[in-house]
């Protein structure tokens, strides 16, 4: 099977699904905080590492077996979808100040980039692809690089509300 068949539902989950619950949660999912230094840096890597993973896995081959590997990465992979799903679910529907506490964000500030995270890792284990598991790694750190810029800016924009936020949920798990 052709790694690029592995993208098909996350397209449909990330975009499809997003776009038929909120117009709006387009707009917010596609906004970028202002970057200052090595965020600028981080903000290229990211963008550049994200169009990689998704070219590479064009070329790559999934193989259907019986194996260790196949099955945590199937594990990985739909479990990476499933919280892809339900991420977008509670990013459509944000409070009306813009502070998204909702479902997983309850839990983590950014399940969304743990969802890809997962997603992506499960997408390296059923292509068994080394070069694919390094562009992921990169898209991590840089998307790192990111969610501190973003923390900045709802800092910025929700103040107080944000820190006590902060202090209450973890940016990861």
């Amino acid at each position: 099977m052709n790694g690029s068949l592995l993208l098909l539902p996350f397209w449909l989950i990330r975009f499809g699904l997003l776009s038929i619950l909120s117009k709006d949660a387009i707009r917010r999912a596609a906004h970028f905080p202002p970057m200052f230094g090595n965020e600028i840096l981080a903000y290229w890597i990211y963008q550049v590492s994200n169009a990689a993973i998704f070219v590479y896995l064009c070329f790559l081959k999934v193989t259907i077996e019986i194996s260790w590997q196949f099955y945590t990465g199937l594990v990985f992979y739909i479990f990476g979808l499933i919280l892809c799903t339900i991420t977008m679910i509670n990013f459509a529907f944000s409070s009306n100040e813009g502070l998204n506490r909702n479902g997983l964000y309850h839990f983590s500030r950014n399940p969304m980039y743990l969802s890809y995270f997962i997603y992506f890792i499960g997408c390296t284990l059923l292509t068994r692809s080394w070069i694919l598991f390094g562009i992921v790694l990169i898209f991590q750190i840089a998307s790192h690089w990111i969610i501190l810029s973003e923390e900045r800016w709802c800092i910025d924009k929700f103040g107080e509300e944000y820190k006590k936020y902060m202090k209450k949920v973890r940016r990861y798990i």
